[in-house]
């Protein structure tokens, strides 16, 4: 492919001809690696039928009478046998929730409509309902399923949370044609030191900061701007 940008040196055209080589070759083992996850196996039958609490879609209404009892196998919508689960770090005795989870959930919010209409989606924090609700109402999350997992087991049993603390994942389950459900994958990145931006691929903030010729550096999202 010959390109060139007018008044671009032959070092400049040299290093983006090399660049462009490693982002075609990064495409590609993308690929193999949405491959890999596509052959995994069955995996095992979630035995619990979690109950979390919910309330009205309408984040407007915060008056506990209405908040309900949901089970898990109650997220899977008639003709979708796919569920996502976004687990975001906020523990009862936190203030607020990780910076982090937090801008991963604005942006998932922008898309929830569009992820919707193919799969389940849905976010989950340890966090008091009400509490939950409350921060995505200014924040427009009213186009996700927003759950608390406070009074269940879900966030230990998937091994997002310990005695350290909450831990980063998004996790997928799957409905069989037999009404089973059945645990199918989860981010396990974070769970290794080190390597704790194993879900920056899910949001556009870190990919567009990685174009920078700075690169992100230590930037780090806040809760309000």
């Amino acid at each position: 492919m010959d390109v060139r940008i007018q008044g671009e040196s032959a070092e400049y055209r040299k290093l983006r001809d090399r660049l462009l080589e490693a982002e075609i070759a990064l495409k590609d083992q993308t690929e193999r690696v949405a491959a890999l996850r596509r052959q995994l196996p069955e995996g095992p039958v979630v035995e619990s039928d979690y109950v979390f609490r919910e309330g009205p879609a309408d984040l407007s209404d915060d008056s506990p009478a209405n908040f309900r009892d949901v089970r898990l196998s109650e997220l899977f919508a008639p003709g979708k046998d796919t569920l996502i689960v976004d687990h975001m770090m906020w523990g009862p005795g936190d203030k607020l929730p990780c910076r982090m989870c937090n801008m991963w959930a604005d942006g998932y919010s922008s898309i929830a409509a569009h992820l919707n209409d193919k799969v389940n989606f849905v976010l989950v924090s340890k966090v008091e309902l009400g509490r939950l609700r409350e921060w995505g109402r200014p924040r427009g999350w009213e186009k996700m399923r927003l759950l608390s997992s406070r009074d269940n087991t879900f966030n230990r049993d998937f091994f997002v949370e310990d005695e350290k603390g909450q831990r980063p994942a998004v996790s997928v389950f799957r409905r069989g044609g037999d009404g089973r459900i059945r645990f199918t994958y989860t981010t396990e990145m974070s769970r290794a030191p080190g390597h704790h931006r194993g879900i920056d691929p899910f949001i556009g903030v870190w990919n567009l900061l990685d174009l920078l010729p700075e690169g992100r550096e230590n930037w780090m999202p806040k809760h309000f701007y």
